[in-house]
């Protein structure tokens, strides 16, 4: 078995490593990495078959590793912390160990892996044909809260949504904003894939809404957008979203 440590303390990586390998002599431990930056470019031309994840790095929380690129490998995080053990979850997480991590939690959590891992590899393309034909709903309008008025707000009005801070607002082409009482992430299951594409971890935009784009560097794409957003800084195609961007683009 191939195995990452995402770990930013040198001892608790090497203590994590020993471990492992007094547990199962077979599990070979293919990189230590200590940061998110780190991680994203080794991910992007690595793959293994688990990755043991610290949630805070030397440059942020782990999380935002997922915001950058897309992984369907299993997960098992470790921290000194329990408060992140539901946002953990929402993740290929099939474990979440608390330091300082004991052999015997350490052997159930693979034992699990073990159990579990079948179920990361969907046929997706069966699963595709098993609903072929199926009509999908999208939603269609929003209802909205403005002071202590309600605004019924179309899905094919809003140009595009946006995170800003810990909110989420829409931006109508008429260039009126509203708050949203969703997360871009139900956002996106939400809204009709053929008219909405989530460019990053802060804007899904409506393609009536590209009004020029430009070819940026490490293959990204940046987006210019009606209604205009000031700088544009925040509206670049990811990397890890750039290929599917280009192939919404020209379906």
């Amino acid at each position: 078995m191939n195995v990452l440590i995402i770990e930013d303390e040198k001892v608790a990586a090497e203590r994590l490593q020993a471990m492992l390998r007094d547990v199962n002599p077979a599990i070979e431990v293919r990189a230590k990495l200590r940061s998110v930056k780190e991680s994203v470019h080794w991910l992007m031309e690595h793959t293994v078959d688990l990755i043991f994840i610290d949630i805070q790095l030397s440059d942020g929380l782990s999380f935002s590793i997922f915001d950058e690129i897309n992984i369907s490998t299993p997960l098992i995080f470790t921290t000194a912390y329990d408060q992140y053990a539901i946002q953990a979850f929402q993740f290929n997480s099939v474990g979440y160990l608390l330091k300082p991590i004991q052999k015997s939690e350490l052997r159930e959590a693979l034992e699990k892996y073990e159990v579990l891992k079948s179920a990361f590899a969907i046929d997706f393309e069966t699963l595709r044909a098993v609903y072929q034909g199926q009509k999908i709903e999208y939603k269609k309008r929003f209802l909205i809260s403005v002071g202590e008025k309600l605004k019924k707000v179309e899905a094919d009005e809003i140009a595009y949504f946006y995170a800003m801070e810990k909110s989420v607002f829409c931006r109508t082409f008429k260039d009126k904003i509203f708050p949203i009482d969703h997360s871009l992430d139900y956002l996106e299951e939400l809204l009709n894939p053929e008219t909405f594409f989530r460019i990053n971890r802060k804007y899904i935009v409506n393609m009536e809404a590209i009004k020029q784009m430009e070819a940026w560097s490490r293959s990204r794409i940046k987006l210019y957008l009606n209604p205009p957003i000031k700088g544009d800084e925040d509206t670049i195609v990811s990397i890890s979203r750039s290929s599917d961007f280009k192939k919404w683009m020209n379906s």
